[in-house]
């Protein structure tokens, strides 16, 4: 499963020929260098993506290469690991089992780490964490975000160099807020004031739904209030606009915010 994510690759530089008729029959072709290369996978052959020379590539290997000891140091195990395309996007989904929040009766969560890559230039080198319930096989991850770092693919570009700072920021930042504000969550019961105050967060076209959500789910504690946001947000809004992921961000903050208030009261 991992070893087919950490096929070879290499850098070749793009190439364009100028071709010019001599007097006579000769011709002579002049080869002129190009601010472009292609991304090439070793194993195939194939031409992953032709990028600028501003393009710093990171292979999957030098990501596995510092992500899985951090990880594994804090007791993560490798849930997944899938290439997509052929072999032009990566994603690792890695789980600590060791840490986990009851959210009712036999059913527990647990932080999921998600570590991206690509070839392409669709997707920076991109560490994710949070607690995730779906997780789609296009790759598009459904559920609450706690830390996200996004590392743009340029040689200009530092912090590409401290992918293991990122990585461990991550782990400590999730597994604090699993430790010490999931529970609250969890265990406050819900006011209703807070679930109308869920509601004017979203524009006012997804009342029907979330109405309709909370009829079929009605929520008792701040979790499930959790869930209401995190689904609608995710099954019921243009996940391609701006909008929608800025007001993804603010969901699990706000209802943070109110858990903890009514738990202090």
């Amino acid at each position: 499963m991992l070893e087919n994510t950490l096929f070879p690759v290499k850098e070749e530089p793009a190439y364009w020929e100028q071709i010019k008729k001599n007097k006579g029959n000769g011709t002579s072709v002049r080869e002129m260098s190009t601010p472009y290369k292609f991304i090439v996978r070793e194993d195939t052959g194939k031409v992953l993506s032709c990028m600028t020379d501003d393009y710093r590539m990171v292979t999957n290997q030098e990501v596995i290469n510092t992500a899985q000891p951090i990880l594994e140091k804090h007791g993560g195990e490798l849930k997944e690991a899938i290439s997509f395309g052929d072999g032009e996007r990566t994603t690792w989904k890695w789980i600590i089992p060791d840490v986990k929040v009851k959210v009712q009766k036999n059913d527990f969560v647990s932080p999921e780490i998600i570590i991206r890559n690509s070839y392409d230039g669709s997707l920076q080198v991109h560490v994710l964490s949070g607690a995730f319930r779906l997780v789609c096989s296009n790759g598009l991850v459904i559920g609450t975000v706690i830390s996200k770092h996004n590392h743009k693919h340029s040689i200009y570009n530092s912090s590409l160099n401290k992918l293991d700072e990122a990585i461990e920021q991550t782990v400590n930042t999730t597994t604090k807020i699993f430790g010490e504000d999931f529970p609250i969550l969890c265990d406050t019961n819900i006011r209703e004031k807070h679930i109308l105050e869920l509601i004017k967060l979203f524009p006012s076209t997804m009342s029907e739904f979330i109405v309709q959500y909370l009829v079929a789910n009605k929520p008792e504690t701040y979790w499930d209030l959790l869930n209401v946001g995190t689904y609608i947000a995710s099954h019921k809004m243009k996940r391609q606009n701006h909008a929608t992921h800025k007001l993804e961000n603010n969901v699990y903050p706000n209802i943070s915010k109110w858990a903890k208030q009514v738990a202090k009261a």
